[in-house]
């Protein structure tokens, strides 16, 4: 019997939609920072969740949906903006980090059961890759020292970032181990309907 595949396809894309379209609700949730171009946002925050729930693939093709639907002129990056200047503009680092970060974190929410020390240590790592890109692009686009990139690009976003990673946490303790048992389980069907 062919396998009816059409369902979990029709999930997986309603979910990648559905993170795609939070990235894009996080990234208009923004508080502009006075000393630099860097705003606080909540789009790195569901980029996190992304990974944490849909894994290495499709996390990574839901944040890349996110840059594609901002580079051809919608307004989703942060406060509404869009567009090529944008992205490889003074904050083009932390939204191609975003893809560094989905991508990390995906690999280990695949690879590893669900557990606190597992989203611990994709978050931090995810986070540090972010900052990684993040600032040095900043620094060289905005000729700053590496003392004023850090101080615009980094220290702001400190407290931020142990707040959005024990939130992904706590979300991630509660909703994920049933999330993945839920698409094992669809698996199964799959796999025992084409059986049948």
């Amino acid at each position: 019997m062919i396998k009816n595949t059409s369902t979990p396809n029709l999930r997986i894309t309603v979910y990648c939609a559905l993170f795609t379209a939070l990235i894009i609700v996080g990234g208009y949730i923004s508080i502009p920072i006075p000393i630099g171009p860097v705003p606080i946002a909540l789009a790195d925050f569901f980029v996190m969740l992304a990974g944490l729930f849909l894994g290495f693939k499709y996390g990574l093709i839901s944040t890349t949906l996110y840059l594609v639907l901002g580079a051809i002129g919608l307004p989703v990056f942060a406060g509404g903006t869009a567009g090529l200047a944008v992205l490889f503009g003074p904050t083009g680092g932390f939204l191609f980090g975003y893809l560094f970060m989905v991508a990390f974190i995906g690999f280990i929410s695949d690879k590893m059961k669900p557990a606190i020390p597992t989203y611990l240590l994709s978050l931090i790592v995810g986070n540090i890759l972010l900052y990684s890109i993040g600032v040095p692009w900043l620094r060289i686009v905005m000729h700053f020292n590496w003392a004023e990139a850090f101080a615009v690009g980094f220290v702001p976003f400190i407290a931020g970032i142990v707040i959005k990673i024990a939130v992904a946490v706590t979300l991630s303790h509660k909703l994920l181990p049933p999330f993945k048992r839920t698409h094992a389980f669809s698996s199964m069907q799959q796999i025992d309907g084409g059986d049948e």
